[in-house]
């Protein structure tokens, strides 16, 4: 209540006001940090307490528009108070789109925060003398960066992080504070994430174009009319990133980053569509899921992955497809057995605090003991009793051919090159050549030429001729009669389509550049495909250099296949 009033001055109608709002304010809080401590897995548990959560916030948020100038005048309700509601309910959106994968709560989130900036909402903060306002302020950049980041609002990106640059230096000089080297990390990594793809597309007049890599309409090529394949649905993902050096921002490194959107179609605003901004109904659910459900693992322990793995697999629908993506440092076996078993090849670090040096693991320990904080393939082989989709970018990727299929489910793994020639080495901090393949093809495919940058027109041109290539690689998994049943089994599943058919791109463009000499260099896969075809199809092969020969780097391919071999 404000200066020399009394509470008995106040009308009965205004003071029953401030105390709803204070109620409501209150269970809110309580609500949001409740949010904490639920189950990071599985579907069930958390669906309803977020129901709830989202009930009092819009409450909340429609209550404080209706009463706006009796909370001024008798609660002293400030801007950034508002600003903060808007926050939290821009974050509520974003863990609910982490929780559901459904992109249309990703542009939820980006109109709260977006009004927040555009309100002003934060701009007094600057001037009390609250070190933890300014914090608050600060948090909120961040969040709203990584919503601008996933939705590709790159332009966008940059005025912030320029913004966020300015708010951390004013804050540094007003507070002695000692997180001052936390917030500068805060602003490199982000820099650095911004810079990491290879190749930028530019227009007539040298402005970036920003490229979409998400699923979009026409984007996989149809099934043939009578064609025989799985009606198997990719309805989860495991997404796990564990590489040392790896750019990385707020818990995804780019490897992750570009494997989330390679699992996702282009968000439609819902916002425009339906609700009015401040209405929040998570609780509509899209008629069709649109998108596989995901969980992020950022260097998961041992325990964390399998607890998920268990989730994961234990809530699996019928017809339904686990997959598995593993962007980790490999972890070598240290000596050969007489008998060589699933857990003899080595496999992926899982997180540890133990020491690194240059990218793989020191051993330590009695050689004659496994490495426990590693994921070997007999780990996966529980999860084999349902279909099940691996992806390893690895230096020791190639452990995972080792696998055995002993429940007759479908189970195919696509393994990077575990050695990749020195100058494209260099690359690895900016994300794996590999994984940036099955996240968009001509990105990875310039990159590999050594162009930096593309025209518009010329980007343009090479996606058309690459949507026809993906259709005739379709065609060849599909009529080929000596492939394995399980590719043929996920090829149903549009998500697992595209992985499959930019994975038989990437083997083929590699394998006839000519830096890329070593059977090492090259992708492989469990079970094997049948390489004439495929990978080494003729046709193929004359569609890389035709591709080659459009971009102008003929020069980096042999272009008669019969020189590679």
């Amino acid at each position: 209540m404000t200066g020399a009033e009394t509470e008995d001055d106040i009308p009965l109608g205004e003071r029953k006001t401030v105390t709803d709002f204070c109620y409501l304010l209150d269970k809110s809080k309580q609500l949001f940090n409740g949010l904490r401590d639920l189950p990071q897995y599985g579907h069930k548990q958390w669906q309803s307490y977020f129901g709830r959560t989202f009930d009092v916030y819009t409450k909340l948020w429609k209550f404080q528009q209706q009463h706006r100038q009796v909370l001024d005048s008798r609660y002293g309700l400030k801007r950034w108070q508002i600003g903060e509601v808007a926050s939290k309910i821009g974050q509520l959106y974003y863990h609910y789109y982490l929780r559901t994968s459904e992109t249309s709560y990703l542009n939820e989130a980006f109109s709260f925060y977006s009004a927040i900036r555009q309100r002003s909402y934060y701009f007094q903060v600057n001037k009390e003398d609250r070190p933890e306002l300014v914090v608050k302020k600060l948090r909120y950049y961040a969040r709203y960066i990584v919503v601008c980041l996933l939705l590709n609002k790159m332009d966008l990106v940059k005025v912030l992080v320029k913004e966020l640059s300015e708010e951390i230096e004013d804050y540094t000089q007003r507070f002695n504070t000692e997180d001052q080297l936390e917030w500068n990390l805060v602003l490199q990594e982000v820099a650095a994430f911004v810079e990491a793809d290879p190749v930028v597309v530019l227009n007539d007049n040298n402005s970036v174009v920003v490229t979409s890599n998400r699923l979009q309409e026409g984007g996989v090529p149809p099934l043939e009319q009578g064609m025989v394949v799985g009606q198997l649905v990719l309805a989860d993902a495991l997404i796990i990133g564990n590489c040392n050096n790896q750019v990385k921002f707020s818990e995804l490194t780019i490897d992750m980053f570009r494997m989330l959107q390679a699992l996702e179609r282009e968000p439609v605003n819902l916002a425009t569509q339906t609700s009015k901004q401040g209405t929040l109904e998570p609780n509509e659910k899209p008629a069709k899921r649109e998108n596989p459900h995901k969980y992020l693992l950022y260097k998961p322990t041992f325990s964390q992955l399998f607890t998920f793995l268990s989730a994961s697999f234990k809530e699996l629908p019928a017809n339904s497809v686990l997959l598995v993506y593993l962007s980790a440092t490999g972890v070598f076996p240290t000596g050969h057995t007489d008998y060589e078993g699933p857990y003899d090849f080595g496999g992926v670090l899982t997180n540890t605090n133990r020491d690194v040096v240059n990218g793989e693991t020191v051993q330590k320990r009695n050689q004659a003991q496994k490495e426990m904080h590693c994921l070997h393939p007999g780990d996966l082989f529980p999860f084999t009793r349902k279909p099940l989709f691996v992806i390893v970018d690895s230096s020791n990727s190639s452990a995972y051919k080792n696998f055995t299929n002993l429940f007759g489910q479908p189970l195919v793994c696509l393994l990077s090159p575990t050695v990749y020639p020195k100058s494209v080495q260099d690359q690895s901090q900016r994300g794996s050549l590999f994984t940036l393949f099955l996240y968009s093809p001509l990105l990875a495919f310039s990159s590999v030429c050594g162009l930096s940058s593309l025209r518009r027109g010329m980007w343009e041109r090479a996606q058309e001729f690459l949507r026809k290539v993906y259709r005739d690689i379709g065609q060849m998994i599909t009529r080929s009669r000596t492939i394995d049943q399980a590719f043929l089994q996920f090829f149903g599943d549009e998500f697992l389509r595209l992985l499959l058919i930019r994975f038989v791109f990437c083997s083929a463009a590699l394998r006839l550049h000519k830096l890329f000499r070593e059977c090492r260099s090259f992708p492989e896969s469990y079970p094997e495909l049948p390489k004439q075809d495929t990978v080494e199809s003729s046709v193929l092969q004359k569609h890389v250099l035709e591709l080659a020969a459009m971009l102008d780097v003929q020069s980096l391919f042999w272009d008669d296949s019969l020189e590679a071999y």
